[in-house]
């Protein structure tokens, strides 16, 4: 564990000390070497004044007279006196009070140390102390001057088994735990590994979606190995000043070899391990340099001392081949999304410290939350604790979590938001029309819940689909079968009320691009064939695609897509034109009741179909 810091101290502390310190020095000592606001006259006036009975208070220093007047502000005077032998008779004779004063003169060692050395040594203090201020904030060392930080690696040290994560807390992910263990056990029995004349990898990338768990794993193997574990991002390399993160790199792997066995984990390296290119002035950018440093760095250290480098990225395309080759990082872990298995293995870790009820089905749970990365489910299992608390209640129910599912997916439920008696009507046939060309399709998933309530994710409503198994693969007739349920609300829409509204316009989006990616990217087109005219970019991150081919046919591709939508769509017109009778009734039921299950909704369905055959 990291050891906890005392708070420090601002900067404006000091500034304050240093502007109390010039205050006092203002007022106590400047003045005694400054003097007082004095006005200069010479003798003669100052005769004329004690004729005219104007002074009122005079002062002998030396051969300096201080002398006051009568005025209602008395103002001070200054003159220089000459041998004059009748001026304590003038005085007296005035009625002015006079006195000496005996002059004494400061030693000159002793105002040179008030006026210069005393002043010196004060503000020599304060800038030690803004001095160990800045190089505390900075890391401190380096000699006791702060700028000589820059160019050190602050990478975090977890020493020893302190990150307190183990194998045991990671799951979903068997494969990529197989390929780390023989790292840890390398690091705890190097010598057999050695005897056969066996290297252990220098690195391995961890590659895969964003919330799978790859920080989490490289926690994991340095807990099991129980070596110290250094931790940085990419992006703490990169500095203002050239050369900056080249002195990072090597000082983190200078570390490293000092404390060897050891494993060095560089999360995000892409940010510093993006392609070079030769165009423009790359050669002097930051970030080549820095990538540069790190590929000597990786040739240069003994694989033998037991120094492991992991790294992680969700962006494998964009780093540079120098750094993927063998020899840098050896291998390359995948660490994708969870299947059904490892979804429920995820869970389970999670509810570990939650106060579950008896009949939660971790395996309902898991085929609910298809797609869903290691960060989400741990994200679903805390909402439904947090709900059951807003509940009142002491432990979480299947209900809970079946809720968390539709906050993570959908959003929490918009309870001031309040559809009028036409909208919400709209949206329940919108709804069933979903629901009703799926059921009647086959080789659909089964409707498991119909819901009108909104959501902030901006949905006014929502139908879920659950497949019974896991499934990997998606023929031509399913895709197809899927674009005609997400046509199938729209349908509903024109053929009970003659129009249509914007509530379809993800269904839209999602229809256009399952019928664009039959044609592009899956080959299922008659036209094309097994021809690829679209290529997938970054496809952890979103899943971007640009168009590979010509504009000509990119315009027949257009067509294509508009024709096999319309198909989908008119197929879906026709089911529920021939079943317009179970969607008014399905419609009815779903804008009574808000929410119904796919039980209810099967069983309304199949009710129907048992009273025409008896009819």
């Amino acid at each position: 564990m990291k050891q906890v810091e005392k708070p420090k101290k601002p900067l404006i502390i000091y500034y304050l000390i240093a502007f109390i310190v010039l205050i006092l020095l203002n007022w106590f000592v400047f003045p005694m070497f400054m003097g007082s606001n004095v006005r200069e006259v010479d003798y003669g006036t100052f005769l004329n004044m004690i004729e005219e009975r104007q002074v009122s208070k005079v002062q002998l220093e030396g051969d300096t007279i201080y002398f006051m007047d009568k005025s209602e502000e008395p103002q001070q005077y200054e003159t220089t006196t000459f041998d004059d032998p009748e001026l304590v008779n003038r005085l007296e004779d005035a009625g002015c009070e006079f006195g000496r004063v005996a002059q004494e003169q400061m030693n000159p060692i002793l105002s040179m140390l008030i006026s210069i050395v005393i002043p010196v040594l004060i503000f020599w203090g304060l800038g030690q102390l803004l001095t160990k201020q800045m190089m505390k904030k900075m890391g401190g060392g380096a000699g006791g001057n702060p700028f000589m930080q820059f160019g050190k690696s602050n990478a975090k040290v977890y020493v020893e088994s302190t990150t307190g994560i183990t194998f045991n807390d990671v799951a979903g992910e068997d494969e990529a735990k197989e390929l780390l263990t023989e790292i840890v056990d390398f690091l705890h029995n190097p010598g057999k590994y050695q005897e056969i004349g066996a290297v252990c990898p220098k690195g391995a990338l961890l590659v895969g979606p964003p919330g799978t768990g790859k920080t989490l794993l490289a926690k994991a193997v340095a807990g099991e190995a129980e070596v110290p574990f250094f931790s940085i991002s990419g992006s703490e390399f990169v500095e203002m000043f050239v050369g900056m993160g080249a002195s990072k790199v090597r000082d983190l792997f200078k570390q490293t070899n000092e404390k060897a066995p050891c494993i060095v984990f560089i999360d995000e390296i892409d940010t510093i391990g993006k392609k070079r290119d030769s165009q423009g002035f790359s050669g002097n950018d930051e970030r080549e340099q820095t990538l540069n440093q790190l590929l000597t760095e990786m040739d240069g250290f003994d694989a033998s001392k037991g120094v492991v480098i992991l790294a992680a990225t969700n962006r494998p395309d964009s780093l540079d081949p120098a750094l993927l080759r063998p020899g840098r990082f050896d291998r390359r872990i995948p660490v994708e999304l969870p299947d059904l298995k490892g979804r429920e293995e995820i869970l389970k870790v999670h509810a570990r410290k939650v106060k579950l009820s008896d009949n939660v089905d971790f395996n309902a749970i898991a085929r609910a939350a298809s797609g869903a990365s290691g960060a989400e489910l741990a994200n679903m299992v805390n909402e439904a604790a947090l709900r059951a608390v807003r509940d009142n209640r002491k432990y979480v129910t299947q209900e809970d979590l079946e809720e968390s599912i539709e906050v993570v997916i959908a959003g929490y439920q918009k309870k001031n938001k309040v559809l009028s008696t036409k909208e919400k009507l709209i949206v329940s046939y919108h709804e069933i029309g979903h629901a009703l060309v799926a059921a009647l399709q086959t080789n659909s998933a089964p409707v498991t819940k119909i819901t009108i309530i909104p959501r902030t994710s901006g949905a006014l409503g929502y139908t879920m689909q659950v497949d019974e198994e896991e499934r990997n693969l998606m023929s031509r007739e399913e895709i197809e079968n899927k674009i005609a349920t997400l046509t199938g609300g729209r349908c509903a829409e024109e053929l009970i009320f003659d129009s249509v509204t914007t509530g379809a316009s993800n269904d839209i989006e999602q229809a256009t691009k399952l019928a664009r990616a039959m044609i592009t990217r899956f080959g299922m087109s008659d036209r094309f064939g097994m021809v690829a005219l679209e290529t997938q970019v970054n496809p952890y991150l979103g899943g971007d695609s640009s168009l590979s081919c010509s504009p000509e046919t990119a315009s027949t591709i257009d067509d294509m897509v508009v024709d096999t939508v319309k198909q989908a769509y008119d197929k879906a017109m026709n089911l529920l034109r021939e079943n317009k009778g179970k969607l008014h009734e399905l419609a009815k039921y779903l804008y009574e009741k808000e929410t119904i299950t796919g039980e209810e909704f099967m069983s309304i369905l199949n009710k129907k179909e048992d009273t025409e055959e008896k009819n």
